[in-house]
């Protein structure tokens, strides 16, 4: 059986980003069968070129322990504004269909959102190679853009709203990632039996609770101090400016660093920001391979993670909490909902209302003053995580419902409705 991605975003291990799609594809192709993703040409994260296969005409070709990834042609345009964003992910729509209907021999299609434009492309391909159509649903677009202010038109709003539905009545199953997704879905009207839900969650073998991570210590001049690391995308979604306002509140704690790993639209913005409060406990360390954040996280005493303060945020899973547990590092949450259960079932950190920076420089304080206590919270957070949450176990659980579709006859599959149907 051979399962195709079509995911612009898609990281592999030498990309900065999540990897839960190589990690999921790997254990599928371990049993077997094949896994090919069309990807984007430049970076999600950094908008920089990616990928270091020579282009054969539209597409390269690249291979990670078995999983096949066809990096397509975009315009490179992710982080210039709202409106060339849009065009970035129309171009990769286009160039994704055709690069997907050169891939070989495929049984299942599958789509993945946001962005939602990549999702349109995966139907259409599963709609004219008359194959399964998987939609995962990994945020809930448009509603966080509604909710977030980014989305105000309401033509545009009702017009997103029509193609969210559009897509969902199409595939012949919806895969989702956290638990909250599912209830949405279901309040959609969606039957259950059309919906399985694979948590996002961590490969805890990718993560060494004992190191150190001397070299990066040594690197940012990091000795002695009490590091706090934010790894993630540094977009308007991630508030970064209230991790800002905390570290003002302590920059008279010499002993205390924040971290910041990644990359983003909003980076330049913020690191003129920091300059302006002229910040001396915070570091922008720039975007790092998913194969490095064991190092990172290891030279980390503490990791952060928030979000914007918008009602929608409740019901996501972050991918780097649990890459924070599995490292054995307690997490100050700046995020309520359906992940704020985990940490505090798990034990493994400190929950602050999103938004208060107040609060999110107490509790990294409190942290900085009881080390052994931050210590007990990430051996906690590791051990629950490895039981709850293993990669492992949702890789078995992904290949279980690959397999299942891969089944599906023709006849099943027009059930499912998943042709060219009129949008309206």
């Amino acid at each position: 059986m051979n399962v195709l991605l079509i995911h612009q975003a898609f990281a592999s291990p030498r990309d900065p980003g999540g990897t839960r799609h190589f990690e999921l594809g790997r254990h599928l192709v371990q049993r077997g069968h094949g896994f090919t993703i069309v990807a984007s040409d430049v970076s999600y994260l950094t908008g920089e070129q990616t990928g270091g296969a020579a282009r054969r005409g539209l597409f390269s070709e690249e291979n990670f322990d078995g999983v096949r990834v066809l990096r397509t042609y975009i315009f490179r345009s992710l982080h210039k504004s709202f409106f060339w964003r849009i065009i970035s992910f129309l171009s990769f729509m286009l160039t994704s269909i055709w690069t997907a209907l050169h891939a070989g021999k495929i049984d299942v299609v599958m789509g993945t959102t946001p962005p939602i434009f990549q999702a349109v492309s995966a139907w259409l391909v599963a709609a004219l190679r008359r194959k399964p159509f998987l939609l995962e649903v990994r945020d809930l677009w448009p509603e966080f853009a509604i909710d977030m202010g980014i989305l105000k038109n309401p033509a545009l709003i009702w017009l997103s709203r029509k193609l969210e539905n559009f897509l969902y009545s199409r595939a012949t199953h919806l895969l989702v990632n956290s638990p909250a997704y599912r209830d949405y879905l279901l309040k959609k009207g969606i039957p259950a039996e059309r919906i399985s839900f694979i948590s996002n969650g961590v490969d805890p073998d990718m993560f060494d609770p004992s190191a150190t991570g001397k070299n990066i210590r040594d690197e940012w001049k990091l000795d002695g101090q009490f590091v706090v690391t934010y790894a993630g995308a540094l977009g308007i979604a991630n508030d970064i400016p209230t991790v800002l306002r905390a570290a003002e509140r302590l920059r008279d704690e010499p002993r205390i660093r924040f971290l910041l790993v990644g990359d983003g639209k909003e980076r330049k913005n913020l690191e003129e920001q920091t300059r302006k409060m002229s910040l001396p406990n915070v570091t922008f360390a720039g975007s790092r391979p998913k194969n490095e954040m064991n190092d990172i996280l290891a030279a980390s005493d503490a990791c952060l993670a928030i979000l914007q303060n918008i009602p929608m945020f409740r019901t996501t899973y972050p991918n780097k909490v649990f890459d924070y547990m599995a490292a054995a590092r307690p997490t100050v949450l700046a995020i309520d909902g359906v992940i704020r259960d985990v940490v505090e079932r798990a034990n493994g950190g400190i929950f602050v209302q999103p938004g208060d920076d107040a609060a999110l420089a107490a509790a990294v304080k409190t942290l900085s003053n009881d080390r052994s206590r931050a210590r007990e919270m990430g051996a906690a957070a590791r051990d629950f995580v490895t039981k709850n949450f293993n990669r492992h176990d949702q890789a078995a659980q992904f290949v279980a419902l690959a397999e299942k579709l891969g089944q599906i006859n023709h006849e099943d599959h027009e059930a499912h409705k998943v042709g060219t149907k009129n949008f309206f």
